[in-house]
């Protein structure tokens, strides 16, 4: 939009399409996100350049066109990686477009440095960023340029140890139609000696439990298995633990309703994010599900011993 051009409004669609920007670091699954969310039926663009938003959603608040099914563009999503042209004006151009009506949020994907090294070394390709330099330069380099974006995103996201199938999972709920007037509550159970999650809301910490690792006839097997569940939540002090817990959440996710927030994370964890942690995780999705949560749960670290 140029200056001379009048603010335009989305006032052709009832209340304007729903416009979603996934970036973060490069290796983080910006790819994948953007495959979800095709799946889940939006109109999924990689790499317009940020100055040409504006008039994107301009063709979109249109839709005259009868070759163009109506309703085909009223949720968009834009995967942008940072050499996307005018990337440094994207949170001004994100705020402009709220200023003018539109339904925006922000997505960002971000990993540990050493999850990042791992998957580009395992594709054998270099950092966006990278140059004739080192790839863990390349890596800094690219926080430093995200770092204002990182700190307005409405959804931070971290993909640290999940593979393509686990981020699908973490991620579907944010996109999925029906649901998107209910708080979508993702349960993260974890290793803490594999690393705390990047994106946690909340963090639990389940080794004041006895660790069913040292049981032999229950090493083998994983809190999601009834004999290490039971184990779990017999122990003193597990089940006065989850009712305070429900107890804790019931006013911060009140107030989450109220403030319009539609996505959180509880992290729960335990040394290896086999055993304890997966047991309460389950637990816990079960509890607080209802008609105003939709609850799922991701074992990020199960599998990894």
């Amino acid at each position: 939009m140029t200056p001379s051009e009048p603010p335009f409004r989305p006032e052709a669609l009832e209340a304007g399409p729903e416009v979603v920007v996934v970036t973060g670091m490069s290796g983080a699954g910006r790819s994948t996100v953007g495959n979800v969310m095709e799946d889940h039926g939006w109109y999924v663009i990689d790499n317009l350049p940020v100055m040409l938003l504006a008039e994107m959603l301009k063709l979109a608040e249109k839709r005259t066109d009868d070759i163009v099914p109506r309703g085909e563009y009223s949720r968009i999503g834009i995967v942008l990686d940072v050499r996307a042209q005018g990337f440094e004006t994207l949170t001004a151009a994100l705020d402009r477009l709220r200023e003018h009506g539109w339904r925006t949020q922000l997505v960002f994907l971000d990993a540990t440095n050493e999850s990042l090294v791992r998957r580009f070394e395992s594709v054998r390709r270099p950092h966006p960023l990278q140059g004739d330099g080192r790839l863990l330069d390349a890596i800094q380099a690219e926080r430093e340029v995200l770092a204002d974006v990182r700190a307005n995103a409405e959804h931070l996201v971290d993909t640290s140890g999940l593979n393509v199938h686990q981020l699908t999972r973490k991620i579907s709920p944010l996109f999925m139609s029906g649901t998107r007037e209910r708080l979508r509550l993702a349960v993260l159970s974890f290793g803490f000696k594999y690393g705390v999650p990047l994106d946690a809301d909340f963090v639990l910490d389940m080794r004041f439990l006895p660790n069913p690792f040292w049981v032999p006839e229950l090493r083998s097997h994983t809190g999601r298995e009834t004999e290490v569940s039971d184990y779990v939540l017999s122990q003193p002090g597990a089940l006065d633990f989850l009712d305070r817990v429900e107890s804790m959440l019931e006013p911060v996710i009140a107030g989450y309703l109220r403030e319009n927030r539609r996505y959180v994370t509880l992290a729960v964890g335990c040394t290896g994010g086999k055993h304890r942690s997966v047991a309460v995780a389950e637990a816990l999705a079960s509890r607080l599900g209802s008609r105003e949560i939709a609850t799922f749960v991701v074992h990020r670290d199960l599998g990894q011993e």
